[in-house]
């Protein structure tokens, strides 16, 4: 059973997965289909060094992981309701003005 501080801590770290335009977009795709690093990296339109960065950073914080596949590896999400919550947040409705921005939004970092 999560305790309320270990429930603060995982929205914590999903809230900085989310964070980076590029770990929203790796979600993003991961929560269509599993798929292999170079894959990523193609479709995302970024170096495999960028998205490896990427990766780490989201295994770090608990919402993908590894599946070996003969000698190569593939990235899933580590829950299929992960891809629900994704689901809930893209059709959200988030009150935001428009000439305000986030005190957060220069912070950068990871889990």
């Amino acid at each position: 059973m999560l305790t309320i501080a270990s429930e603060i801590e995982a929205l914590a770290r999903f809230g900085r997965a989310l964070a980076d335009p590029i770990r929203c977009r790796i979600l993003l795709t991961l929560r269509e289909a599993p798929a292999y690093p170079a894959d990523l990296a193609d479709a995302l339109q970024i170096s495999r060094t960028r998205l490896s960065n990427h990766l780490a950073c989201l295994r770090d914080c608990g919402l993908v992981v590894t599946v070996p596949d003969g000698r190569r590896t593939r990235y899933e999400l580590a829950d299929e309701r992960l891809g629900h919550a994704l689901d809930d947040l893209l059709i959200a409705v988030v009150a935001v003005e428009t000439d305000r921005t986030c005190p957060d939004a220069e912070t950068k970092g990871c889990c």
